[in-house]
């Protein structure tokens, strides 16, 4: 290789010179992600970490990270003929995803343990052990990708694949951090990725994608967080948008926000959660037009575009925001606050959720940059739905925004 050239990990120096730690879930997109790196000739290191008890979760279909993965991250590791380490990070999976899991639902929102795993585990625990390791990179089997800027930084956008896109669930990942992380099938749809994984001979080639949170083996989280949190799950009053009460509910740990289903109560149109109040255990239902929300206020943003946040925000940034990991981007405008950081949608969403992520894209589809995201505050509505469901007329909110 010619001094100064780049591999096509797009780091200086010959793949076999190159060291690169592998995280390996035990699936087939990490285990493809280090047999397709290995194939390369990078020295190639696979860890498995263990986050929790995974006894009870061991033979359960659709769970991730149980015993089984690990049996099977260790088997494809052998088949490649790489180093792999199981790694215990129980406490600080318990302590920094489960525990907060927890505490997010007992004050009513609706977290994503997946962003807190990958903020804190994986990009910051695990990335400092792969650099301890004396890695160039850590590597993993995310769907989503980054590309090279003029300046030499890095930016993520959006995988190939928009049905395998991850993308929402990385948004919190520093600029550090995305300068030392590689994506190797951030070009790959999955069907591709499981045909090297049969050229390759993995066993896990028709392995069934994980779906449920992986530390509630049986499905039910409010299992999980009854125990670590016994007042989340004691029951209220059910209210209508007037305040009345119309039901009672076992705990507002059993719903969401936009949810329609096993409400449980008579009535001559469908009924929605809108809200809930933890410290009221009252969950509030209203008409569907209720649940539409216009402005989202954030905590903890994130911010990966272009400059400091603070210096280029002016009065807006207009932008492309996802409210939920199975929502498209919607057109938005980025504004600062009272402090803080507040999105205005420009057609509204519904069923906006505390504790979800509100992730920025530059684009509304195809390979969108990434420019950060934060977590959802609160949300409310221009134009609240008032008695009878009726609704102030106005301008639309694209004219007042732009205004």
């Amino acid at each position: 290789m010619t001094p100064g050239m780049r591999n096509s990990l797009d780091l200086e120096g010959r793949p076999q010179d190159t060291r690169i730690v592998v995280a390996m879930s035990g699936g087939v997109d990490s285990s493809v992600t280090a047999a397709l790196l290995k194939s390369e000739g990078y020295d190639v290191v696979g860890i498995t970490l263990q986050l929790y008890d995974h006894g009870a979760a061991t033979h359960r279909k659709g769970a991730c990270c149980a015993g089984r993965d690990i049996h099977d991250a260790r088997n494809v590791a052998e088949r490649i003929g790489i180093p792999h380490y199981v790694l215990d990070y129980e406490s600080r999976f318990r302590e920094s995803v489960i525990d907060n899991f927890a505490d997010s639902y007992a004050l009513g929102e609706t977290p994503v343990p997946c962003i807190e795993c990958n903020r804190s585990i994986k990009f910051r625990d695990l990335l400092a052990t792969a650099r301890e390791l004396g890695a160039q990179a850590l590597a993993t089997g995310h769907y989503v990708a980054s590309r090279r800027l003029a300046g030499g930084s890095r930016a993520l956008v959006c995988a190939a694949d928009s049905d395998r896109d991850q993308s929402y669930f990385l948004f919190a990942t520093t600029r550090e951090q995305l300068d030392y992380l590689r994506f190797p099938l951030g070009d790959m749809t999955k069907p591709q990725t499981r045909e090297l994984a049969r050229r390759f001979g993995l066993e896990v080639a028709e392995k069934q994608d994980s779906q449920d949170i992986c530390f509630v083996p049986t499905g039910r989280y409010t299992d999980v967080i009854g125990r670590l949190k016994p007042g989340a799950i004691e029951p209220g009053d059910i209210v209508d948008l007037e305040g009345r009460t119309i039901g009672r509910h076992q705990g507002i740990v059993h719903f969401t926000v936009g949810q329609r289903k096993g409400l449980g109560i008579p009535a001559g149109a469908p009924l929605y959660v809108v809200k809930l109040d933890a410290t009221s255990r009252r969950v509030v239902v209203g008409p569907r037009e209720a649940l539409r929300m216009d402005r989202i206020l954030l905590r903890d943003v994130n911010w990966i575009g272009d400059g400091l946040l603070d210096d280029v925000i002016g009065d807006g940034i207009e932008m492309f925001v996802r409210v939920r990991s199975t929502r498209a981007p919607q057109p938005a405008w980025l504004r600062a606050v009272d402090g803080g950081y507040e999105v205005e949608l420009v057609a509204g969403e519904e069923g906006v959720s505390p504790g979800q992520a509100c992730v920025f894209y530059d684009a509304p589809a195809g390979q969108a940059r990434v420019l950060g995201g934060g977590f959802i505050k609160s949300a409310t509505a221009r134009h609240p739905v008032i008695r009878g469901g009726a609704q102030e007329k106005a301008a639309p909110l694209a004219e007042v925004m732009r205004t």
